[in-house]
């Protein structure tokens, strides 16, 4: 791929943006939370993106997707953070399970799932956390028994982003008890329109619902679903959350985010704060760490789309994505003054930083704590002594785990 074809592509998505895209004002808020996300706007959005040869830049033609190299998709991405694109919706599917079905996937599921994934014909979501884990996702009690040639799924999964819109969920369920807890695990796609899945909203700080509570009633499951190998669904789990984390790491916000520098020092300017030396500081340091994070994440989509596994440095850059969110949160309170604690005001540019400011936090949990995060970095990038993992080598149903401590009391 010459300079000049990239060139040309980089040309043809800035005009197509700039005739399809939405607009550039407003802005998400904190991660798509502000405001219901319209499906249909969104997969008709999705299905234009793919017919103008913008979705699946790097994924095989094969499969749905455009075949070309991460110049495209780096100057795609660069075009786009001019605007706020409606595909909030899609962005767990190919973010995640997309790319793990591309990694791990038969033949048969790579054919069928990731077309319509790319063209906006189905949306996905991904089912990992449970109400008794916490952190520890290989601690998970939902379960499969396989009666013939089905699987039956039992349990509950938390904190599921777009669960209430999603057609299908990668989902993760003990299969073997009697193996160690990172043992006896499957992954399994998950139609979530099979009978026996309920799925119940999760109301956050800011209001919005973007979460779920997601139960399992004795749903069937086609033994053909699963993805990888039965029991072995840790390394399908890990090679998600691996891909989870370089989404998040290396997600770039649009310009116009409410909590952006570009947004924080328009809206300092605004009301009359532009002279505040302190403030001045903490936008020139807001700029130097968004900086950073961009440029950190472009590194790991050169690497990821030239083959390169970043591995757990994923972590890295998810880390400084919540602690910027969190930095910027700090800079846009110093903006707004002492009327951010008790604001009321039809402005909806004011409203929308309040929102983000709320919303800031949830990035340090969502898709592992940031306390995780420290440990994969100390432990898998520096090298550093792991804690002792006294439970490892023990069958998962001798453990006093979740609600298998009831039983054994």
């Amino acid at each position: 791929m010459t300079e000049q074809s990239v060139a040309e592509f980089r040309r043809r998505a800035r005009s197509w943006l700039a005739a399809n895209a939405p607009g550039q004002a407003g802005g998400d808020t904190s991660g798509g939370e502000a405001r219901p996300v319209d499906v249909a706007a969104q997969k008709a959005f999705q299905a234009k993106l793919y017919d103008a040869g913008l979705a699946g830049i790097t994924w095989p033609e094969e499969y749905g997707g455009q075949g070309l190299t991460n110049a495209e998709q780096i100057a795609f991405s660069e075009e786009a953070r001019n605007f706020t694109l409606p595909v909030s919706a899609f962005v767990i599917g190919l973010g995640m399970p997309g790319p793990t079905i591309l990694e791990l996937g038969t033949e048969e599921q790579k054919k069928r799932y990731l077309p319509k994934l790319l063209r906006g014909e189905e949306i996905w979501c991904q089912l990992f956390s449970e109400p008794s884990g916490g952190s520890d996702v290989a601690s998970l009690i939902t379960t499969a028994v396989r009666d013939g040639d089905e699987w039956v799924l039992n349990g509950s999964k938390v904190w599921t982003s777009g669960a209430q819109f999603s057609d299908f969920g990668a989902v993760i369920a003990r299969t073997d008890p009697a193996l160690p807890k990172h043992h006896g695990i499957t992954m399994f796609i998950l139609d979530m329109h099979a009978p026996g899945v309920t799925v119940r909203p999760l109301k956050v700080a800011t209001g919005a619902s973007p979460f779920n509570q997601v139960f399992f009633d004795d749903v069937r499951i086609p033994a053909d679903a699963v993805v990888g190998d039965v029991n072995r669904g840790w390394s399908a789990a890990v090679v998600m959350l691996r891909n989870e984390r370089i989404t998040i790491g290396t997600s770039t916000r649009p310009r116009t985010s409410p909590l952006s520098y570009e947004s924080l020092s328009a809206l300092a300017a605004r009301l009359g704060r532009g002279t505040d030396v302190g403030l001045g500081r903490q936008l020139a340091e807001l700029y130097a760490r968004e900086r950073a994070v961009q440029l950190f994440g472009q590194l790991m989509r050169e690497e990821s789309m030239a083959g390169q596994d970043p591995g757990p440095r994923g972590s890295v850059g998810k880390l400084a994505g919540a602690e910027l969110a969190l930095f910027a949160a700090g800079v846009a309170e110093h903006v707004i003054g002492p009327g951010t604690v008790g604001y009321h005001s039809d402005d909806q540019e004011l409203a929308a930083v309040i929102t983000a400011i709320i919303g800031a936090p949830s990035g340090s949990i969502a898709g592992g704590t940031n306390e995780i995060q420290r440990n994969i970095i100390g432990e898998r990038v520096l090298g550093l002594a792991k804690d002792p993992g006294v439970d490892r080598n023990i069958p998962f149903n001798e453990l006093r785990v979740g609600t298998q401590r009831a039983k054994q009391n």
